[in-house]
Order: C-alpha cells, then sequence, then structure tokens
C-alpha cells in the first residue's frame, strides 16, 4: 500500500471510528465487506457492525453512538485491477452511489444521512471484486487485500475486548 493511502486511512479512522461491513458473503468477492469486518470484530476492535445486505437497518444505532468517524467496507467496481483498493470521502460517495444502488438504499444516501444527523464523517472502503459468483468465496485477490488491510487497521487503531454490544450482527 502507498504512503499516501496509509495517511489517508489514518485519517479516516480518527477518534471514535465504527467499520459497517456491507455485501453478501455467498456471492464471491461481494462478502469482502463483511469478511474484514468480522475479521476486525475477532481481533477486539469496538464498534464493528455487521450489516451485510442492509446497511440501512443500522442508520439509527450509527446516527445515536456519537462516532467521529464511520467506514463502510464493501465491495466496489472502479475499473480496477481485482483486489485494488479505493478509500472515497461522503461527497465522493455521494457523486458515485446516488440512489441507483444493488443496495436497497444507496451508500450515497446513507452517507448523507448519517452526516446530516451526526458529526461523524462518512467513507467508504471498498475494494475491486474479481468475482461475484454465487458460492466462489473470496477471489485469491480480495482474500490478499483484506489481509494486507486488517493488518494495517488494526496498526492504527486502538483495540479494545470486543463486546456483544459493540458487534451487531444482522
Amino acid at each position: 500500500m502507498k504512503q499516501d493511502f496509509r495517511a489517508a486511512l489514518d485519517a479516516a479512522v480518527t477518534g471514535r471510528t465504527a467499520f459497517v461491513g456491507i455485501g453478501h458473503p455467498g456471492l464471491g468477492d461481494d462478502g469482502f465487506g463483511v469478511r474484514l469486518a468480522e475479521a476486525l470484530a475477532a481481533s477486539g476492535v469496538a464498534d464493528v457492525f455487521i450489516a451485510r445486505t442492509v446497511p440501512e437497518n443500522h442508520v439509527t444505532a450509527l446516527i445515536k453512538s456519537s462516532f467521529d468517524s464511520l467506514v463502510f467496507i464493501d465491495a466496489v467496481s472502479t475499473g480496477a485491477d481485482a483486489g485494488s483498493v479505493v478509500l472515497l470521502q461522503s461527497d465522493e460517495i455521494k457523486s458515485r452511489f446516488p440512489q441507483v444502488s444493488t443496495h436497497k438504499f444507496s451508500l450515497g444516501s446513507l452517507a448523507r444521512l448519517i452526516e446530516m444527523e451526526s458529526a461523524a464523517r462518512v467513507w467508504l472502503l471498498g475494494v475491486q471484486p474479481a468475482t461475484l459468483q454465487e458460492g466462489t468465496g473470496l477471489s485469491d485477490a480480495a482474500r490478499t487485500t483484506l489481509k494486507l488491510l486488517h493488518r494495517i487497521l488494526l496498526e492504527m487503531i486502538p483495540r479494545r475486548t470486543r463486546t456483544d454490544a459493540e458487534c451487531i450482527n444482522a
């Protein structure tokens, strides 16, 4: 990972940060966000939400919890090489993901709502999928990226003991 990406990611996880794993684990790399969020929670990171395909179900908790930053983690099509990473700020999320979305409620709309109703800054940490085929699991490219991001994030964020209240499974 390039140094400028690490600096941008470090800025995204400043203060109390929630991580929201989004995707469908049964559809290849679409499960990337869920799998990275599960790895973070298993490593003792607090404030991890396993939203799967319904991140909108967690909006109230995300707004009321006084987070400084909120990081959606998802597979996103950017046209880059499989396993490539993108980190988008809320304005970029809103422009790239308007209401038309593979999710019931677009990430752009969720980012807009959360920022209007709270003081949190919203980010999207995305990986370019190699495959979205049912039953294939994560591709080698996504698995490699997951391991690397997991290590980098653990270096950046304070570890706390995970409690059931902090890891919400949908």
